[in-house]
């Protein structure tokens, strides 16, 4: 990502940030009306797993300048999403839910160049995840 992206991205999550109960609320209620089928795969309190959710965004956000060193720990994410039964095309459901939920946090903000922005450093982690999905035996 160049530096404007990652800036972009870091900008408007802040803008997130003072929010994020909320939007993690959000981001579950789309995930779960594009698929269903998906709500089986969360089996705690949603509450405790949307404050992982956004603290795991915060922590990418902040180092999307330098995410060499973190790429183990995504990958390991992948892993084991892969072993709650996550597969590769629930990736695409979660980016559109993801983009759902910035786009209404952020409303008028959320502009075409955020969007690009935001599915850029997604799809990086995800295709890092889904690749390390595959290593699961």
């Amino acid at each position: 990502m160049n530096t404007e992206a990652i800036s972009l991205v870091r900008n408007s999550w802040d803008k997130v940030l003072p929010i994020q109960d909320v939007a993690a609320k959000l981001f579950y209620d789309k995930l779960f009306e594009l698929d269903p089928s998906l709500k089986p795969l969360f089996k705690g309190d949603m509450a405790e797993q949307g404050r992982k959710l956004m603290s795991m965004i915060t922590l990418v956000v902040g180092r999307l300048d330098r995410l060499e060193p973190l790429i183990g720990a995504v990958q390991d994410l992948g892993r084991r999403h892969a072993g709650y039964g996550v597969k590769d095309e629930h990736y695409d459901t979660v980016a559109a839910a993801l983009l759902d939920t910035l786009g209404k946090g952020l409303g008028e903000g959320f502009t075409q160049e955020v969007k690009l922005a935001w599915t850029e450093a997604y799809i990086l982690l995800a295709t890092a995840m889904k690749a390390a999905s595959k290593t699961v035996a």
